[in-house]
């Protein structure tokens, strides 16, 4: 079979005849992960790969070589190779919106070679001179030599986005903290629930903070509300802390407020300096743009050269993805596993489960990476979707959800592929008296997942003395699939890899499904009825009359009690 080009209209992968093949293998597919390793003793090693600087066995996951020949063989049908690629070039392959997606340009080193240049315009050039805006404003902070209004050095950023102009900035932040400059913290506000802007602000000192306003329209809802909370919490703060004038609060806004934004004439408008504003470009997806302008905040309380490493590492899976062989490319087979425990084990679910207390947020990043991606029942084309697509995210940190959801992921009745990340060397090395801590932490790791592929039978149930109907309860089945992958340390440059691998697995799920993974329309309805309600929920009772019954009921039950 031909593979498409990049324009064409998706092919239905169920019509391939590597669909078939896997369909077809997936019912002869016989043993266990227990017989595989046993009659295979090279299985770990032929199933281990590198990418960049991690290390990824997919050994205890449910295939045999001869399924990875056919996933590979089914990648090639639909064209993955030649929609990656078609990506890279800067190809308008988010059809909906009719966009380039070029979020890996976000990355690329300042020398990069050929130069990128897309409808016209110099993308490194743009993105390079964007970079250098962030990292001059960065250090004047860092320095001291910005201020806030009354003279005092700035002790506090806090960055008021949603989506992705702040899951993103949070879990990096939360990741790399250790590195933040003494003296120097971010704070990060995104929900529209006034208990977040409260919570956030009532400690800080109005005249030490200073605050990132990131939204690439300047309308979004959920942001400018909070904009506008913290603007007046910090104004009321001057004003009562400091004698701040009427007359000074236009200056004040201009020394406490920043913004991350494209709508030059909104942001003015709010009494942001537009030369203090920072901008990104419609080939930036939200979900994808952490590496933008919208990381500004990191790049100002963690440094230029922290964010730099980011880049860095971002850029080197990128690199791996784009170059390396198929039958080694990380990314690339990772995708393709996800599609076999969906469309085949038929899976709904996927965990992800860092064993680091850093990267406590990754699985909510990850969560709109890949379900805002690929939560899609329609392909590029219009066409309905053949196949089941996405998967649930979801996951917590190790050692913590060993005591609340593996019991399910071990004995329960329902397939879940989990995703196992660890580290060789802890940020902070403690000692339990001759307890190497860090130790006892990746013996968890390693157990976990030795027990989900290989579980526990009847008769060895039997052999620690249990007998009779117990058996049945302490009896694990395995044949739990599980990646593990680990590196040396949870540096800058490794976060950068994990979070472009796991773009790097979407991108080949949507390829494989015939999904843009570019647009999300879905997010756009319920905040459209939002604001059409908002008049009914403010109390206009003409509002209501064309309400279903349900939701007016609602909300005369939130105006029959809401107090105050």
């Amino acid at each position: 079979m031909t593979a498409p080009t990049s324009s064409s209209a998706p092919v239905d992968p169920t019509s391939t005849d590597a669909w078939g093949s896997l369909e077809a293998h997936n019912l002869e597919l016989n043993g266990s992960l227990r017989e595989w390793f046993d009659t295979d003793p090279q299985r770990a090693d032929r199933f281990s790969f590198d990418a960049a600087d991690l290390r990824v066995d997919l050994s205890k996951n449910l295939v045999t070589a001869e399924t990875v020949e056919l996933l590979q063989q089914l990648a090639r049908e639909v064209g993955v190779q030649e929609r990656r690629d078609a990506m890279f070039a800067g190809t308008h392959i988010n059809t909906t919106e009719d966009r380039a997606v070029l979020h890996t340009a976000l990355r690329r080193p300042a020398d990069a070679t050929p130069t990128l240049e897309v409808d016209g315009q110099s993308i490194d050039e743009d993105v390079q001179e964007t970079l250098q805006r962030v990292y001059d404003f960065a250090d004047s902070v860092r320095s001291g030599e910005w201020t806030g209004m009354t003279g005092k050095r700035i002790e506090t950023v806090v960055n008021i986005g949603i989506g992705g102009s702040d899951l993103g900035p949070v879990m990096i932040y939360e990741a790399l903290m250790s590195l933040a400059q003494d003296g120097l913290e971010a704070r990060f506000i995104s929900n529209i629930d006034p208990t977040d802007a409260y919570a956030t602000t009532k400690d800080l000192d109005p005249e030490t903070t200073l605050v990132i306003v990131a939204s690439k329209t300047f309308t979004t809802q959920e942001t400018l509300t909070n904009a506008r909370l913290v603007r007046e919490w910090l104004l009321t703060g001057l004003r009562e802390n400091a004698g701040l004038t009427v007359e000074q609060e236009k200056e004040a806004v201009a020394r406490h407020f920043v913004a991350v934004s494209t709508a030059l004439d909104k942001v003015e408008a709010f009494g942001i300096d537009p030369k203090n504003t920072f901008g990104f470009w419609d080939w930036v997806g939200g979900r994808y743009s952490v590496d933008s302008a919208i990381g500004t905040v990191l790049a100002t309380v963690l440094g230029p050269d922290v964010f730099e490493e980011l880049l860095a590492g971002f850029h080197a899976m990128d690199e791996h993805f784009r170059t390396a062989p198929a039958e080694q490319n990380v990314p690339l087979l990772m995708g393709l596993l996800n599609v076999w425990n969906v469309n085949f084990l038929e899976a709904e679910t996927h965990a992800v489960l860092p064993y680091s207390q850093y990267l406590h947020r990754f699985p909510a990043y990850l969560q709109q990476l890949t379900m805002e991606s690929n939560g899609k029942s329609v392909r590029w084309d219009g066409s309905l979707a053949t196949t089941e697509t996405g998967e649930v995210f979801w996951g917590e940190p190790g050692t913590n959800g060993q005591h609340a959801f593996y019991q399910l992921i071990h004995q329960g009745t329902r397939v879940v592929p989990a995703d196992f990340i660890a580290f060789a060397t802890p940020n902070h090395a403690l000692v339990d008296g001759e307890q190497d801590v860090h130790e006892l932490f990746l013996a968890n790791f390693f157990a976990q997942t030795k027990a989900l592929a290989f579980g526990k039978t009847a008769d060895e149930v039997r052999a620690e003395g249990t007998e009779g109907a117990l058996v049945a309860a302490r009896e694990f089945s395995g044949d739990r699939p599980t990646t593990s992958i680990m590196a040396p340390k949870l540096t800058a440059s490794v976060l950068g890899q994990l979070i472009a691998l796991y773009e790097h697995i979407t991108f080949v799920q949507g390829v494989v499904w015939g999904i843009n993974s570019f647009d999300q329309w879905g997010v756009e309805l319920g905040k459209q009825l939002a604001k059409d309600l908002a008049g009914a929920v403010a109390g206009d009772d003409a509002a209501i009359t064309g309400e279903d019954s349900s939701t007016a009921a609602l909300i005369r039950y939130y105006r029959e009690h809401r107090e105050g």
